[in-house]
């Protein structure tokens, strides 16, 4: 089966079909994935916290995008897969970005990249979509700007905020942008954006009126402890069916329950035989 295409994620909008987006760091979670069906996959730099241990995206570098891209496009066959762009790739200039899009492109192989910013990321979007690289726009609470909000706040609550998340969006579209992702804005700004606009609006702590949806895998699936979004759902508890299943496979080894001789090779017995019979007899 061909791998989903930007222009079928637009087809999704226009025909009302909802959009499923779900992070992926490695090969294992994107064959698990891939298979179920989930149209796009995000190697997003959330990586940062839930795979790297860090407190913010921010110390998430270009090589660690690619490093982790490179094994989810192993993993799938059939979703888009989108990487993100780390912060300090596409905040110097457009040619910049131009650049490390390139070198994501050529060396993870991706079907799109991610960036954040509206308005100020427009020349980008444009300058990359222009030269054939697909980009998905990030606006509304961006990560890598998480000390310019002072954390992890819902944006566009005021009427000259809002108006500023609708100009992002539209800039984007205008841009090239084939999606855009609306992160911790109200739920009747995202509704208003996402008529406005043309292209999918993927929503993630944005109500239920977007597009589609984006949540990082670990939250959805209870495999991180340290913390809770708000606007996740736990479908799951794999972190504590691991915690015990760990805990089982320790206590069988200490009683010497595993491994048995059904996770065992084993010797011929004429083999044996003939390996005691030599040591007695040099004995």
């Amino acid at each position: 089966m061909p791998r989903v295409t930007t222009d079928q994620i637009r087809q999704m909008k226009a025909r009302g079909e909802r959009i499923p987006m779900l992070t992926a760091y490695d090969y294992a979670s994107a064959r698990i994935l891939d298979t179920a069906g989930v149209p796009m996959l995000l190697v997003g730099d959330s990586l940062g916290m839930v795979m790297l241990g860090h407190d913010s995206t921010l110390p998430v570098t270009l090589d660690d995008i690619i490093h982790h891209t490179k094994s989810v496009v192993r993993g799938s066959e059939h979703a888009l897969v989108i990487a993100d762009m780390p912060f300090g790739t596409f905040q110097i200039s457009p040619e910049e970005t131009m650049r490390q899009a390139v070198r994501i492109m050529k060396e993870a192989g991706p079907q799109a990249v991610k960036l954040e910013g509206g308005v100020r990321s427009a020349a980008s979007v444009r300058l990359l979509t222009e030269a054939g690289i697909p980009v998905m726009g990030h606006v509304g609470m961006t990560p890598q700007s998480v000390n310019v909000f002072g954390g992890f706040k819902v944006q566009g609550k005021t009427e000259q905020a809002a108006r500023a998340l609708l100009a992002d969006v539209a800039a984007l579209e205008e841009a090239g942008a084939f999606a855009v992702v609306l992160e911790l804005v109200p739920a009747e700004l995202a509704k208003l954006a996402t008529e406005r606009a043309t292209i999918p609006t993927i929503g993630i702590g944005a109500g239920p009126d977007c597009d589609g949806e984006v949540q990082v895998l670990h939250d959805i699936l209870g495999l991180f402890p340290d913390f809770t979004p708000r606007h996740t759902k736990r479908y799951a508890e794999l972190g504590k069916l691991m915690s015990e299943a760990v805990t089982t496979y320790m206590s069988e080894v200490r009683e010497r329950a595993f491994p048995t001789k059904e996770q065992s090779a084993h010797l011929d017995a004429a083999v044996i035989k003939a390996l005691r019979r030599e040591r007695k007899e040099t004995a």
